[in-house]
């Protein structure tokens, strides 16, 4: 009995909610970095993807035919994958052609350096690069959509809700401290 008070009274010292946050906290911070990590592999895979077939396309004399052909045989091969369908993978090559260079869109400050991995193209979620490729022709201005994504945590609707309004002409090309939250 006299073991039992003593655990019931270390768990209310007030350290121990301190500790309880503290450990949260973490976790929290864990699993955000958990999901931009798996949203940068999966819009670098679209990316690859794209340019894999891009390539073949052009050098491999392959038509467009490919396409369903290759959306098919991923649906039977691989039942429970999502997200290749004929739209989507189309969307892949497109992103690729908008984008062949990624390192062109690396954070101003670290740009002559850069690798491609470095990309400002892979911190955006691709639900947010679908809107941008729908709605903007110009990569500058595609550019700093995506570093007031960034900045500002826009999420897909309000990003199309900011195109929309053209919150690019209003704000000018202004100094972005973007580059400086994605060195720290």
């Amino acid at each position: 009995m006299a073991g039992r008070k003593l655990k019931s009274a270390a768990v209310k010292r007030p350290d121990f909610a301190a500790l309880l946050a503290d450990v949260k906290g973490r976790i929290q911070a864990a699993q955000t970095r958990a999901v931009f990590a798996v949203n940068a592999e999966l819009v670098r895979l679209y990316w690859d993807i794209g340019r894999i077939i891009d390539d073949r396309q052009r050098r491999g004399g392959w038509g467009a035919a490919v396409i369903p052909r290759l959306a098919l045989k991923l649906k039977n091969e691989l039942p429970d994958l999502k997200g290749f369908s004929e739209r989507k993978i189309d969307r892949m090559i497109a992103f690729f052609q908008g984008y062949p260079t990624p390192r062109d869109f690396s954070p101003p400050a670290v740009a002559k350096i850069a690798k491609a991995s470095d990309s400002l193209l892979w911190s955006v979620p691709w639900a947010h690069h679908v809107v941008l490729m729908e709605k903007l022709k110009d990569l500058p201005t595609r550019r700093w959509y995506m570093e007031q994504t960034l900045a500002n945590g826009w999420t897909r609707n309000v990003l199309a809700l900011q195109i929309d309004a053209r919150a690019h002409a209003r704000h000018g090309r202004a100094a972005s401290n973007v580059a400086a939250l994605l060195l720290a």
